[in-house]
């Protein structure tokens, strides 16, 4: 954004360029990651049973009924939160790389590359804290399958 001077601009017209390029990034992030998640969820289910049934003659009643045993409510709500937090940083990331980059299409490059590595790397070390936090003691529950 700083290459091409569009933050000057709105500096200049009297807007906040966080609160009119950032803001709706990051918001609009977390509201369609958990929905993402969902679906991804759900097209993965689906393609999984008729795998099983297609290929392995295993029914598809049997791997949903399997499915639904295995699977908490809380499983789906953790992984909601995660999603969302997952979007925040990696938005947050890479809307403050891109409101600071300077040096045109280098600087571009570089930037995009930061953001990716610092991205990944939150969003692993984010990863390690909720499940930490939300599966503290689910392997004894596993153990009782």
């Amino acid at each position: 954004m700083q290459v091409s001077e569009q933050t000057d601009t709105l500096r200049v017209l009297g807007s906040n360029p966080v609160d009119y390029l950032v803001t709706p990034r990051v918001i609009a992030t977390c509201v369609a990651l958990p929905f993402l998640t969902l679906m991804c969820f759900t097209v993965g289910m689906a393609s999984s049973a008729l795998l099983a049934d297609g290929v392995f003659g295993v029914s598809i009643n049997i791997i949903l009924d399997l499915a639904q045993r295995a699977l908490r409510t809380w499983d789906i709500i953790s992984a909601m939160i995660k999603s969302q937090v997952f979007g925040a940083i990696v938005s947050v990331v890479s809307c403050a790389w891109g409101v600071t980059t300077l040096g045109g299409a280098k600087g571009v490059g570089e930037s995009t590359t930061s953001a990716v590595v610092i991205s990944l790397v939150g969003v692993f070390i984010a990863d390690f804290a909720l499940s930490y936090c939300f599966f503290q003691g689910a392997g004894d529950a596993l153990k009782n399958l």
